[in-house]
């Protein structure tokens, strides 16, 4: 689908700075962008408060406007409007959200704890790493994918998301394949000569 008129003639008034242009852009597209945060944090695993969801918002708005809406005049209209600011706001939604998530990591307490890591079920790092004696030996038990599994989430730490991408999994899948090896675990822990 390509751009339609009425996209067309909102753009050529922001970029032009006619009155009450930016207004109407921001109320035509507050929407989506408001969906293209929620579900990039949901894809991600990322719970986000109101007052994160309203600074990544602020952030794609503030990006769109930056040098002089240099995002918008590289616009070529070969797409709805619509569709490009869908893809340039994930871009900033998951830089925005990468960025806290490692200054949140290195202690940088400037930003708080903006973004918070949903549930997978995960225990504190602490705890999951507290016998690496114990998880090493267990692991002679587990081959391949399920031993690099295990190992990145009990001795490295990583969560769900890190662990889907480095081993080429869904992350929906992480969390079932760490409960078989547990269970190999326990078995070989109830049966060591087994």
């Amino acid at each position: 689908m390509g751009l339609s008129e009425i996209d067309r003639n909102l753009l050529q008034r922001c970029l032009q700075r006619k009155p009450r242009a930016w207004e109407d852009f921001v109320d035509r597209f507050m929407g989506l962008i408001v969906h293209v945060i929620n579900h990039t944090a949901q894809a991600r695993s990322v719970r986000l408060t109101a007052e994160d969801r309203d600074d990544l918002c602020a952030e794609v708005f503030m990006t769109l406007i930056k040098d002089d809406f240099g995002v918008l005049c590289r616009f070529r209209g070969q797409s709805s409007l619509a569709t490009y600011l869908t893809v340039v706001a994930r871009r900033i939604v998951v830089k925005q959200i990468l960025d806290r998530k490692s200054a949140s990591r290195l202690g940088d307490s400037a930003l708080g704890p903006v973004v918070q890591q949903v549930a997978d079920h995960q225990r504190p790092v602490e705890q999951r790493i507290e016998d690496h004696d114990e998880v090493e030996r267990l692991l002679e038990g587990l081959m391949g994918t399920e031993a690099q599994v295990v190992r990145m989430y009990h001795l490295e730490g990583k969560n769900y998301y890190e662990i889907s991408v480095a081993v080429g999994l869904s992350e929906n899948s992480i969390g079932p394949m760490l409960s078989r090896a547990r269970n190999k675990m326990r078995q070989a822990r109830v049966n060591p000569t087994t």
